[in-house]
């Protein structure tokens, strides 16, 4: 088996013995118990307990503009990043998580209109990936779409979802600087500009 393609071991390879909901809320949190296969044991291990912290599949998108020299982010508060010591206002990307069985490419149009009032054509896939698999059940589908910029950032989101969203506009020229400076504290904004480093050398 190529590692690069397949992982060591499959969903068979894990026993559940037990599974009980601790939580139903904005959230959910499960306690689980379970074996896994050990790498080069034939044993499997002892019963593990764990905590599963259940999220919605999620997707997000970075905004760009290659002729206006520009790219988008959103500033917003955040109750995971309560004790930042700097702030619990994160930039982030435009996000939001999946309606139901909605395809991540709809849930991203949608919220694209309800963060930032841009409209999103064409997206291209990035990664998709579990931001915290050691806790979080979460899935995350991230795009960038290169869309019509407004002139100035503004007030946006769902206030009886209790959003208070910034939309704030960057120059090209401000990549470097974000990308070194600590102010980017999540995974998707952190990997978006990356990705828009990458896209900008091969232009």
């Amino acid at each position: 088996m190529n590692i690069l393609d397949h992982a060591s071991y499959s969903a068979s390879d894990v026993t559940i013995e037990s599974r009980e909901f601790l939580f139903r809320g904005f959230i959910q949190v499960e306690k689980v118990s379970f074996r896994h296969r050990l790498f080069n044991q034939p044993d499997y291990s002892p019963v593990i307990q764990r905590e599963l912290i259940h999220r919605p599949e999620a997707a997000g998108v970075l905004l760009y503009n290659d002729q206006q020299q520009r790219f988008a982010l959103i500033e917003q508060f955040r109750v995971g990043a309560l004790n930042d010591s700097e702030s619990a206002w994160q930039l982030e990307v435009i996000a939001g998580v999946l309606d139901g069985d909605e395809a991540p490419e709809d849930c991203i149009r949608r919220e694209s209109l309800e963060e930032s009032g841009c409209e999103v054509q064409q997206l291209q896939h990035l990664f998709s990936f579990y931001p915290s698999a050691g806790a979080c059940s979460e899935f995350f589908h991230l795009y960038a779409a290169e869309v019509e910029l407004p002139k100035m950032g503004g007030i946006f989101g769902m206030p009886d979802e209790g959003e208070n969203i910034q939309l704030h506009l960057f120059d090209y020229s401000e990549l470097g600087t974000l990308l070194k400076n600590g102010r980017l504290r999540n995974a998707p904004v952190i990997m978006a500009l990356q990705w828009l480093a990458q896209h900008l050398q091969q232009r």
